[in-house]
């Protein structure tokens, strides 16, 4: 593996051959937005249904050639999963390298609540119609502000062998538009479609910065996204209970997409997997 320098003043979170430091828990969902539903409730008015008692399959995490990798529990099973710091942050810099297969929804999670499911996710949705750079809010009402979508080029034998830009709606009063105007600042896809290497690694950097907080993204040294959690402008959104949840910081989580009945192996193919090496934080 090649040799990575840790950066001036960061502290890392990962020794390259042991999971010391982190904990493996299943994705289980709470309410949407503080004092709101459950997710669970309103799949169940939609119809939707996801493989039960989530509980008994965290995502299986382990160590390979040194780097961590994350895959659903079992392959194809449809359940999803974070592995978990046991260090709390509230203002830091975090910077990992990660390297998905398609189709893997994966991210980071930004003061991800130790007992509950909320945070923010740092999106790594690398499938069909994916965010990339860009932040959702797990049970902060589902804010999402992505500044494009992404899909897959396939090769005649359906082989996927690039990442593509998708987008699809960025026209007015689509909900890719309105997802891009949440952000402060926004990448072209073409930038990023420069910067992001295909079946390789590739850096990412997030800052995180105040009690609702300001968050900026980085893939490649690219700047990606930035958004001022205090600016959204989204149904449900209430910035004052959102506030007072992860004001005050929380965990940094990686993901395993669970699937869920719309989109199935598009969100995370059989068998697929995310792999993170050189993870390490700077807090502020």
């Amino acid at each position: 593996m090649e040799h990575w320098s840790l950066p001036d003043g960061f502290v890392p979170l990962f020794d390259g051959s042991t999971l010391d430091g982190w904990r493996q828990i299943p994705r289980i969902y709470g309410t949407v937005a503080p004092g709101g539903p459950t997710v669970d409730e309103l799949f169940a008015e939609q119809g939707m249904q996801f493989p039960p008692h989530p509980e008994l399959h965290p995502a299986v995490w382990a160590v390979e050639d040194g780097v961590i990798v994350g895959r659903q529990d079992a392959p194809g099973s449809g359940y999803g999963g974070y592995l978990i710091s046991e260090g709390a942050y509230r203002d830091f810099e975090l910077v990992i390298s990660a390297k998905p297969d398609w189709p893997a929804d994966t991210g980071v999670m930004l003061r991800r609540q130790r007992d509950s499911w909320e945070g923010i996710q740092l999106l790594l949705d690398h499938r069909p119609k994916g965010g990339m750079g860009g932040f959702f809010g797990n049970g902060l009402a589902s804010f999402s502000s992505a500044p494009f979508t992404v899909d897959a080029a396939y090769d005649a034998t359906g082989n996927p062998t690039d990442l593509v830009i998708h987008d699809d709606g960025v026209g007015p009063g689509t909900a890719i538009a309105d997802r891009r105007r949440q952000l402060r600042y926004a990448a072209t896809a073409e930038e990023f479609a420069r910067t992001w290497r295909w079946g390789e690694w590739n850096d990412v950097r997030v800052r995180c910065v105040g009690e609702l907080p300001v968050l900026t993204t980085w893939i490649n040294d690219v700047l990606i996204a930035e958004l001022d959690m205090a600016t959204i402008d989204w149904p449900g959104y209430d910035p004052e209970a959102i506030r007072g949840l992860v004001g005050g910081g929380g965990h940094i989580a990686l993901e395993v997409h669970d699937n869920d009945p719309t989109n199935g192996t598009e969100r995370w193919g059989i068998g697929a997997a995310c792999r993170w090496r050189n993870i390490a934080v700077r807090e502020l």
